[in-house]
């Protein structure tokens, strides 16, 4: 599914919303369009119970794309705490689709302790 310019429905989750995973559910029901990875300009870390999203790394990071509803993205608006938290920026992904995701604001790169993601668990 080749995307021009940016698709608002078009969600690119990792970690605790993947499939099967335990904030799955507030996809409700989304349409899952297709496994993805991210160019190899990410990092993902552990922040504890969940990792988080940092540009400028030199990991491809694996996920999955959903189409969402307006109502499923203020849900993972809610649960990312985006703004504060996260913010939700389009990313382009390794085979040139965009679609939105979250990444880690500087604020909390900065207040947060992070350490290396050290497990497959989420990748």
């Amino acid at each position: 599914m080749r995307t021009t310019g940016t698709d608002p429905r078009l969600v690119f989750v990792y970690g605790t919303l993947l499939a099967g995973e335990r904030n799955h559910h507030v996809l409700g029901g989304s349409r899952l369009v297709r496994a993805a990875r991210t160019p190899a300009a990410f990092e993902l870390r552990d922040l504890g119970h969940f990792p988080g999203l940092l540009r400028g790394g030199t990991q491809a990071v694996a996920g999955e794309v959903y189409e969402v509803t307006a109502r499923v993205l203020t849900d993972l608006d809610r649960l990312e705490d985006h703004p504060t938290f996260y913010l939700r920026e389009h990313i382009t992904l390794d085979d040139g689709d965009v679609a939105w995701t979250y990444v880690l604001t500087p604020d909390t790169v900065s207040y947060t302790h992070l350490r290396a993601h050290e497990t497959d668990s989420y990748l």
